[in-house]
C-alpha cells in the first residue's frame, strides 16, 4: 500500500456489485467509482434508477460515472439530462458513436456546453480522442476512457497510444485521461509513470493489491508451497 500512496495516479474501482463498492468506499486510496450497463447486467442489476440510487446514498461524494444505454442520440440526451441531475459528483458515460457507427461528438459538445459532467467510453484511437477533446473543450469537467485493456489484447502496446492522447487533452485542461480496462496491476504503474491521471480497476484486480511490493523470492516460495499443497491434497501419484 505504500508504493501506491506514492502514485499520482487517481485508482477508480470499476463494478456494479453494491456490498464491494461500500466496502473499497472505506478505502482512501479509491478515488473514484465507474459502472457499465455489462457490469451491471452480471450484477443482477433489474433496476437502474434504484441500483444508483442506492450507489449515491453510499458513495456521495466521490465521482461515478453511470452510462447511458440507448442507441438513439436523442434518448441518449434524455437519459443523460437525467443521470446528470442525479448529483454533483456523478458523471454520464457516452460512448463514443452508437452501434451504426455514428459518432457521438455533437452530443457530447451539447451535454458539456450545458453543465453534464460527461465521461466518453469506449475510445481506442487517437482519432476518436481527438475529436472527442474538441467537443468537450472548455466545457464541463469530463473525462475520456480510452480501452488501454482491449488495445492491448490486440497485440498492440497501449503505452504509446495512451502517452499520445495525453499529449492531445493538454488543449483541454477540463479533460482527464482514463485507462480503461486495465489487464493487471503492472497497468497500474505504467499510466502512473505517463502522467494518466485515472485508471479504472474491477474488483477482482483490486483484490492483488497486497502482492505489490513483495520480495520476489518470497512470492516464489509461496508458489512451490501451493504446487506442493495441492498436489498433496489431490492425493496425486505417479
Amino acid at each position: 500500500m505504500e508504493q501506491l500512496e506514492r502514485l499520482n495516479i487517481k485508482i477508480f474501482a470499476d463494478g456494479a456489485d453494491l456490498a464491494g463498492m461500500r466496502e473499497l468506499y472505506r478505502r482512501p486510496y479509491i478515488k473514484g467509482f465507474t459502472t457499465n450497463p455489462t457490469l451491471m447486467r452480471k450484477a443482477g442489476i433489474t433496476s437502474y434508477c434504484a441500483f444508483a440510487k442506492d450507489v449515491l446514498l453510499a458513495i456521495p461524494d466521490r465521482p461515478i460515472s453511470f452510462e447511458v444505454f440507448s442507441d438513439d442520440f436523442a434518448e441518449m440526451e434524455r437519459q443523460a439530462e437525467r443521470i446528470g441531475s442525479w448529483g454533483d459528483n456523478v458523471y454520464v458515460k457516452i460512448p463514443v458513436t452508437n452501434t451504426r457507427r455514428e459518432p457521438a461528438y455533437d452530443l457530447v459538445e451539447r451535454l458539456s456546453r450545458a453543465g453534464i459532467k460527461v465521461n466518453v467510453t469506449a475510445l481506442m484511437s487517437l482519432t476518436q480522442v481527438r475529436d472527442a477533446a474538441s467537443a468537450l473543450r472548455g466545457g464541463a469537467p469530463a473525462c475520456v476512457s480510452v480501452f488501454a485493456g482491449r488495445i492491448a489484447d490486440t497485440g498492440c502496446d497501449p503505452v504509446p497510444l495512451m502517452t499520445a492522447a495525453l499529449d492531445i487533452l493538454r488543449a483541454a485542461p477540463n479533460v482527464e485521461l482514463i485507462w480503461a480496462s486495465p489487464r493487471e496491476l503492472l497497468n497500474i504503474f505504467q499510466a502512473d509513470a505517463i502522467g494518466c491521471h485515472i485508471i479504472t480497476v474491477t474488483h477482482d484486480l483490486l483484490t492483488k493489491l497486497s502482492v505489490v511490493g513483495r520480495d520476489l523470492e518470497d512470492y516464489s516460495l509461496d508458489t512451490v508451497k501451493m504446487f506442493y499443497n495441492d498436489a498433496t491434497q489431490a492425493g496425486f501419484a505417479v
